[in-house]
């Protein structure tokens, strides 16, 4: 059920280029999520040539630290500082990280020649290392957010604007990727991280137009730390977990970073082992993945003002765990296209529905703190996330032993080996979703008047930038 749209400070709504503005923080974001790791286990396994155990072994480690770090850095940045009064409680925090991690992303890529235990070393340092600036501007990219555009009007045409936004230039990235990308030359990743951090250059300029925090923003944040009690970490970290609709939320995108990780991990070993093409035979079906994913999002923001939010999510969730299916029997580019249309489909309907859920539950949470502490729950949240690397890590290094993988780029493998390069990149992601779509469809319930009560709330206790 929809709550009723909230516009009665219908002056004060957010204007249209600062949630343009913010999908590009978005782009960049989803990229490092989806994408721009994802070859990671490919490249250091049949590039490299690094034992699968060891890369198996590194993603825990990367995934442990990133477990720690995450929600951590996300309250120890979320305290307002001297100089947030004038400059911003986030804005700064964002700006300072984006240099390093585009830095950081390059040498990913060009791990040291010899000794593997080096390169064990070099993968696990260097990795660490990004994510440590990542975090932190991850935490307050999507903790803006909450706090820019509080309404659910906001929510609802703020995301659908950003991931039109994410659609066209993750795509557009994706594309770059299929043409530059070459199976046996370890340089052409090296060089492809560099088109891309140029690229983000130019996003996170356009990101930067759009973080400037209204007074009313700063005051609501700063006051609420003068004001409230005074909470640690682990305070926190219990009150928030102890809210059904918030736990419920991150299992939900938890799941969902673990199904696409999988599918983007996968993308490399399915065109090169199962398909037998060239990468580059991926671009047609990311222009048409583009095109479904765009053509519907106005649909899914009409279907969730009049359905909810609640109910958009799980029936994106469950068809689009759907439409995984045929990739497991499917051996033809042509087939690829065809089913890519429809995974298109419900994969823009669920990324248009990922903040306005997040935000909702935070709101519940900040109702329950007495404050606004959104870069500490997304990083409680993303804390959660990270098990999909350990998820990535161990699916792929057990599938490869078990089945008998032939790292060698110019190998043909067995057939028991194609069938483990689509469990691990079309099965498992299938069941993942469809599970989760029930389990959030029967427990989530912050909708209809719930959702009307803890927005009337949120208003009452001044946790909103007006």
């Amino acid at each position: 059920m929809a709550a009723k749209e909230d516009l009665a400070d219908e002056w004060n709504i957010a204007p249209t280029w600062k949630m343009f503005s913010y999908g590009f923080g978005y782009v960049v974001v989803n990229y490092f999520l989806y994408y721009g790791l994802a070859p990671l286990f490919y490249f250091y396994e049949v590039e490299i040539g690094l034992d699968v155990i060891l890369i198996g072994i590194a993603f825990v480690i990367f995934a442990i630290w990133n477990m720690i770090n995450d929600p951590l850095l996300g309250y120890l940045t979320e305290k307002p500082r001297k100089w947030s009064r004038k400059y911003g409680v986030r804005a700064p925090w964002i700006i300072i990280t984006s240099g390093p991690i585009l830095i950081l992303y390059i040498f990913i890529w060009m791990p040291p020649i010899g000794d593997t235990m080096v390169i064990f070393l070099y993968f696990i340092i260097i990795t660490c290392l990004f994510d440590l600036f990542f975090s932190i501007y991850n935490d307050h990219v999507y903790g803006g957010f909450t706090n820019q555009f509080p309404t659910e009007y906001e929510r609802r045409r703020g995301f659908a604007i950003s991931t039109l936004v994410v659609g066209v230039a993750a795509t557009f990235l994706s594309i770059i990727g299929s043409i530059i990308l070459e199976y046996g030359r370890p340089e052409s990743f090296v060089f492809l991280s560099i088109v891309v951090v140029a690229i983000l250059i130019v996003f996170n300029l356009i990101l930067f137009l759009g973080l400037k925090e209204s007074e009313g923003m700063k005051n609501m944040l700063i006051n609420g730390y003068e004001n409230a009690e005074d909470k640690s970490f682990f305070q926190v970290m219990k009150v928030a977990l102890k809210r059904k609709n918030f736990g419920i939320s991150v299992l939900g995108y938890t799941v969902q970073i673990t199904a696409m990780g999988l599918w983007s991990a996968g993308a490399l070993f399915y065109y090169k082992d199962v398909l037998g093409l060239d990468y580059s035979a991926s671009i047609i079906p990311s222009i048409i993945l583009l095109a479904s994913f765009l053509g519907f999002i106005p649909f899914w923001s009409n279907y969730a003002r009049k359905h909810g939010f609640k109910k958009t999510y799980c029936v994106c969730f469950f068809f689009h765990g759907l439409s995984f299916i045929p990739f497991m029997f499917i051996s033809t580019i042509e087939m690829v296209w065809i089913f890519t249309f429809f995974q298109g489909i419900f994969y823009g309907g669920e990324i248009s529905m990922l903040m306005p859920i997040a935000s909702d539950t935070c709101d519940d949470v900040s109702i329950n703190l007495g404050r606004r502490q959104d870069g500490t729950l997304q990083g409680i949240r993303t804390f959660f996330f990270r098990i999909a690397i350990i998820v990535v890590g161990v699916v792929f290094m057990v599938v490869s032993i078990t089945t008998g993988y032939n790292p060698d780029p110019q190998a043909t493998q067995t057939p028991l080996a194609i069938w483990g390069v689509r469990v691990k990149t079309v099965l498992i992601p299938a069941i993942l979703y469809m599970v989760v779509a029930l389990i959030f469809l029967k427990f989530y319930d912050l909708e209809g008047a719930k959702k009307e009560e803890v927005m009337r709330q949120v208003k009452e206790m001044g946790l909103t930038r007006y």
